[in-house]
């Protein structure tokens, strides 16, 4: 689901920030989240792919940001992580045969759209550092 993919990615990356010339290990990552390294690893492997993170393997290898905090837009982790759209259709499929069951999702896709394009809009204006200072000043 996208909302806990991005909650996943916006602490890798906040995380990754805060020693953006650092290697930092996925156990690392994995302990400030208190989640499973592979977990972390599966999503480095979609910041990677997006272009937000750079890694190396071995002992003293791990991730870091791939260009400085001030030039990652939130709507780029967005991006990186959305499957689908933010709002999900209903895993029922709707009887053709209905008034509204025939044309549902066609109106749903449509509203699901805009409203994730709202979100990326929205997430446009906001860095990554911008962010990273946000939650250290709150932590």
């Amino acid at each position: 689901m996208v909302k806990s993919k991005f909650a996943i990615a916006v602490h890798i990356l906040t995380l990754l920030s805060t020693s953006e010339e650092e290697w930092t290990s996925s156990d690392y990552i994995a302990g400030s989240m208190n989640a499973n390294p592979a977990l972390v690893r599966k999503e480095l492997g979609a910041l990677r792919a997006a272009g937000l993170v750079e890694s190396k393997e071995g002992k003293s290898g791990g991730s870091r940001l791939k260009k400085p905090a001030s030039q990652i837009r939130m709507a780029e982790v967005f991006q990186a992580v959305k499957e689908d759209h933010v709002f999900g259709f209903s895993p029922n499929l709707p009887n053709p045969d209905c008034p509204v069951g025939r044309g549902i999702n066609s109106a749903l896709d449509g509203l699901f759209t805009e409203i994730d394009e709202t979100i990326y809009n929205k997430l446009k204006k906001v860095t990554l550092a911008a962010f990273s200072k946000l939650v250290i000043t709150l932590g």
